[in-house]
């Protein structure tokens, strides 16, 4: 794989983590039961967007895992002798 590339993935992948991360913030229930967005549960579009929540989790991981592996390959180890 070209270094580039790499490195291309690296940050795209970045990205992917924050918005599943921020996906996952946003469709759970015990956020949104706080008292500014308490109103949120009883709308249909949080009702749809919650029924994601448990796919938002292996995206995540999924992308985390990846961006690691990616990431130690291209720029290794900072740590070594």
């Amino acid at each position: 794989m070209n270094t580039l590339l790499a490195m291309r993935l690296v940050f795209a992948l970045g990205i992917v983590n924050l918005v599943a991360l921020l996906a996952l913030s946003l469709s759970c229930r015990c956020a949104a039961a706080r008292t500014p967005f308490s109103r949120l549960l009883r709308t249909d579009a949080f009702a749809k967007f919650y029924s994601l929540h448990c796919y938002f989790w292996p995206v995540l991981w999924l992308s985390v895992i990846v961006h690691l592996v990616v990431a130690v390959w291209v720029l290794g180890i900072p740590f070594g002798a």
